[in-house]
């Protein structure tokens, strides 16, 4: 993709695609958050519980973190470390962004390629919950991991194209 006009099509795409997941994931938050102070009102107040919903719970929190880490990576709220990186001129920032960008994207790809096989093993054994009256399709769940990590590698390619943008402008500028 040599044309910056295509590229630039091309991450606000993906840019758009992430941000629908994130705000998605904020109605899964929500709904989680509702749903685990009603088993505590109703496991503490009158003594119920199921199962079944405290499970929920868990799948849930899965599905929100890893829908949610591409969302967050896209709006930085990705843990860094700033303390060197401030001080760093705009080309040593280029590199440093470059190179995590490229170990972040080889991480999500490792983890997708080795979630396959783990997924794949549990939906054909029809995976459920080993408690009684758990919930079943477990595979479900476990099926967010691929998701999820090709989610963070499609947001991450689209950070380092963006990345690649920039720096291309930035040069230009210089030259100027």
């Amino acid at each position: 993709m040599s044309d910056p006009t295509a590229t630039a099509v091309m991450v606000r795409r993906i840019e758009a695609l992430i941000d629908a997941v994130g705000r998605a994931t904020l109605y899964l938050t929500l709904f989680m958050i509702g749903l685990v102070a009603i088993n505590v009102l109703l496991r503490y107040s009158f003594s119920v519980g199921s199962v079944w919903s405290q499970e929920l719970e868990w799948h849930l929190l899965a599905a929100v973190i890893l829908l949610g880490m591409s969302y967050a990576l896209q709006r930085g709220e990705n843990v860094r470390v700033d303390v060197f990186y401030a001080a760093f001129k705009p080309r040593a920032k280029f590199v440093v962004n470059l190179v995590s960008g490229v170990l972040m994207l080889l991480i999500a790809l490792l983890f997708i390629k080795l979630s396959l096989a783990y997924v794949g093993q549990s939906y054909a054994v029809n995976e459920t919950s080993p408690d009684p009256g758990g919930i079943p399709f477990r595979w479900a769940v476990k099926g967010l991991i691929p998701l999820g990590f090709g989610l963070l590698a499609l947001q991450t390619l689209g950070a380092l194209m963006r990345l690649l943008l920039v720096e291309k402008q930035r040069l230009e500028a210089a030259r100027a």
